[in-house]
């Protein structure tokens, strides 16, 4: 199937890229056709985000948004910042980029579902359900589409009753919207050396439910962040808690990915954070209704790669738009799709055009540059710890403004982890089935299902390294970085023969371990479409 333009990825900067090139092949009565392959069983079925958006983007894309029934339903109303301690909860001062007067409390996944029903209304041609699991180049290199995955493949490789071939989707011009950590972005970064001259890319692990509370300790618009307890003084995390509409609160949590300790496990910290004194009584009577887990960029300025190619361009998550200090990424992440559709439309006017390089420079000009720019510095100090983290960005912020002559760099996550006869152990308590739970109730919340009998997509380099290097070196840190309880060391009666079981089916599709894995032996690829996390409302 041909189309001028082809987007992979159905979030935030794919879907408002695909209306962005309708909208001008209106205005400029131009035909464009503009194909979006989404992995998803429905578009927002794998967003997942806090979320607390800016809504700058948005009334760029749409002024008349409000009219068109947006689902920004929920100003945010009042912004608190506290350091815990084990028992008690200090109120600091809001730093001023967490300030959200003007933002809403939305779910992003919403949010896109309503982007893709304005971009249908533009003739935009979306597919979810299929995974595009190749990137298909021409004889002289250059991206000339991508192919969806087989569906009805066995676990052994071999086609079922049920076999369906991919399909080729060929453009133009691919733009890959993939989202963070996506793994045919992952390979187009290596192919075309796009991170030659930038830092490596950093993450978080982002944890978050959604909860039902008591009417009477909801408090709508409330947005709430916490630094401190449970994390140790050298680790980066804090929390988050966003009151929405209907009674509703998502709360979460991140973690740095650059963290030491091996037997850190994210999850447990999440549940551990809903046990303080400050936190629990919001949801004791309360009822958890959805889970999920996704990780997040937090490389910032300085890990941004070369965004264009021949034949195709990064946007929105799949380069690494977020801004941290904000904690929003939707924003910065729309308008670089907006910003790319802009390049494209005017690029395909020329039938050579290879590479559209007009689209970094766009970007250099618009406001979302000088934005990351400012506070490229503020992430990587932590590295000095939590005060040391906190001390420098105030200074940064409010002595500096992000001026700074020097820029601070990163270091690769997985590079970062020690030893476990190094590290101490981290002893979590039992869940108790109130405020805190245990990975399978968890996974059991974000509606993941795969089809079962097809080949697992959490594939290994070296089969013998799990056992060899992590258990032995690392007491196999994978069974922890996991939020969903994907990786398992199994062993026989006798507690001998230790060997790694992958529950495929229980993934989240949230790429930590692609990420995470000291030794890099673990590469995520793309199960057959419509696999993965439903999220309701997330």
């Amino acid at each position: 199937m041909e189309f001028d333009v082809v987007i992979v990825g159905g979030g935030p900067s794919g879907l408002s890229a695909a209306i962005r090139l309708r909208q001008l092949s209106l205005e400029h009565d131009r035909e464009l056709s503009v194909c979006l392959v989404e992995k998803g069983s429905e578009i927002g079925a794998h967003i997942l985000s806090g979320a607390v958006i800016e809504p700058r983007s948005l009334e760029e894309l749409f002024p008349d948004w409000k009219e068109l029934g947006a689902p920004l339903n929920t100003p945010a109303a009042a912004d608190r910042f506290l350091f815990l301690t084990e028992r008690r909860a200090i109120r600091l001062p809001t730093p001023p980029q967490m300030h959200n007067r003007g933002n809403y409390i939305i779910s992003l996944g919403n949010l896109c579902r309503w982007l893709a029903e304005q971009a249908e209304a533009l003739d935009v041609m979306i597919f979810p359900g299929f995974s595009a699991s190749e990137v298909l180049y021409d004889e002289d290199g250059a991206v000339r589409g991508v192919a969806t995955g087989n569906m009805g493949v066995g676990r052994d490789g071999e086609p079922k009753a049920t076999f369906e071939p991919g399909v080729e989707l060929l453009g133009r011009q691919t733009i890959f919207a993939e989202g963070c950590r996506g793994h045919l972005s992952k390979g187009l970064l290596e192919r075309f050396s796009l991170r030659d001259g930038v830092d490596p890319q950093t993450y978080g692990i982002g944890i978050k439910e959604l909860w039902e509370v008591e009417p009477a300790k909801h408090r709508p618009g409330t947005v709430l962040h916490t630094v401190g307890w449970p994390m140790d003084r050298s680790t980066y995390g804090g929390s988050f808690l966003y009151h929405l509409e209907g009674h509703q609160v998502a709360v979460g949590f991140v973690v740095g990915l650059d963290y030491r300790n091996p037997h850190l496990s994210p999850f447990d910290e999440f549940q551990r954070f809903k046990t303080h004194p400050a936190i629990r009584p919001l949801f004791e009577g309360g009822r958890r209704v959805a889970y999920g887990a996704r990780a997040i960029n937090e490389g910032g300025f300085q890990s941004i790669p070369r965004l264009t190619f021949p034949g195709g361009m990064l946007v929105g998550c799949a380069a690494g738009f977020l801004n941290v200090p904000k904690i929003k990424g939707t924003h910065t992440a729309m308008k670089s799709g907006m910003t790319a559709a802009e390049a494209v439309f005017d690029a395909l006017a020329d039938d050579a055009v290879r590479e559209v390089t007009d689209y970094p420079e766009r970007l250099r000009r618009s406001w979302v540059w000088p934005e990351l720019a400012r506070v490229r510095n503020i992430r990587p100090s932590f590295r000095y710890g939590l005060w040391g983290g906190l001390a420098y960005a105030g200074l940064d912020t409010y002595l500096l403004r992000g001026r700074a002559p020097w820029t601070f760099h990163h270091h690769p996550d997985h590079a970062r982890l020690g030893k476990a006869s190094e590290t101490p152990r981290i002893d979590y308590p039992k869940p108790d089935g109130v405020v805190s739970f245990d990975k399978n109730s968890s996974v059991y919340l974000s509606g993941t299902n795969h089809e079962e009998d097809q080949p697992v997509h959490l594939t290994l380099k070296d089969a013998s390294v799990p056992i060899r290097v992590n258990l032995a070196e690392y007491d196999a840190p994978e069974q922890r970085f996991c939020p969903a309880g994907v990786y398992e060391i199994v062993r026989d009666d006798a507690g001998e023969n230790p060997r790694l079981q992958i529950n495929a089916q229980n993934c989240v599709h949230c790429k930590t371990c692609d990420i995470k894995d000291p030794t890099q032996n673990i590469h995520w690829v793309a199960p057959e479409g419509g696999g993965g996390p439903n999220y309701p409302n997330m």
